[in-house]
């Protein structure tokens, strides 16, 4: 695999379905202008995310319901090109159902598509749940895919890297905490959590990681952005902190692998037959 050039995205988005396909079509420009063949926006971009975690959103439709196989996905293909982008969005199911969704797309179509399992807080109450993690082929590399409070789960990461996921890409909707917020961002106990969880995913796993994130506020949410690429051993490459921004880096994947991986290998050394263990008690 030669070397990627990739980034993630820290951008808001709203209702406006027209509107967020010109800032991902900016966003998609300016990435293509700089190389960028691999390019991670934020869960929700077709239509915005929620406007509480309370499940309350009083009069709120919430986002457009989008088909996969509908003439969105197939506008977002085009603007992709022969990039590789992901992208956050309402995903329609069947019996009337609708999907906290991830997709990617390149301009052959969609390359795969993911969606959330874990729900936090309130989102049950907008979305219904996915069922699974797995990877798939890209032009760059055999991607796995999960959608903000995923990754706080490490076996949502663990099972994209034994499906063989060389790069994990979370896109998140993730806000600043509900209680006590902190004044600056930045110092935000909710936006540790972020961090960490990006670069704890990366290192247990030895795989390249993107984080994107919305930014600024949609309803009662204030979104820490903190968009970032994050190499093997768990270093970022590339923040772009709690502003809108696109964080980019570029490296040899299969490299970067290979290197995390020769001595201390966390996937080889693996001992699953000692790993199973029924809870005493579930937790409350």
């Amino acid at each position: 695999m030669s070397t990627v050039r990739m980034a993630a995205v820290a951008a808001g988005f709203g209702r406006d379905l027209d509107e967020d396909f010109r800032v991902v079509a900016r966003l998609v420009d300016r990435a293509r202008a700089d190389g960028v063949r691999l390019l991670a926006l934020p869960e929700a971009c077709l239509g915005g995310y929620l406007l509480s975690l309370d499940g309350d959103a009083g009069q709120d439709t919430g986002p457009p319901p989008l088909a996969l196989d509908g003439p969105e996905i197939r506008r977002l293909a085009a603007l992709a090109g022969e990039m590789t982008v992901i992208v956050g969005y309402c995903e329609a199911g069947g019996d009337d159902r609708r999907y906290n969704s991830v997709v990617c797309v390149s301009g052959d179509g969609v390359l795969g598509n993911h969606r959330k399992v874990h729900q936090p807080l309130g989102e049950d109450a907008s979305y219904a749940s996915g069922d699974g993690f797995h990877a798939f082929d890209t032009p760059v590399g055999r991607i796995g895919m999960m959608i903000c409070y995923d990754k706080a789960f490490p076996e949502s990461a663990r099972a994209l890297a034994l499906d063989g996921a060389e790069i994990g890409v979370c896109v998140s909707a993730w806000p600043g905490a509900r209680t006590q917020p902190a004044a600056d961002l930045a110092q935000d106990r909710w936006k540790r959590r972020f961090d960490l969880f990006d670069r704890a995913r990366a290192l247990e796993n030895q795989m390249v990681w993107l984080s994107a994130n919305q930014s600024g506020t949609f309803g009662s949410l204030r979104f820490v952005a903190s968009a970032k690429v994050v190499d093997p051993g768990g270093e970022i490459l590339a923040d772009t902190g709690v502003t809108a921004g696109l964080a980019t880096a570029e490296l040899d994947v299969a490299r970067a692998l290979e290197t995390a991986r020769r001595a201390m290998g966390h996937l080889r050394d693996r001992r699953p037959e000692t790993y199973a263990v029924e809870p005493v008690a579930a937790p409350a």
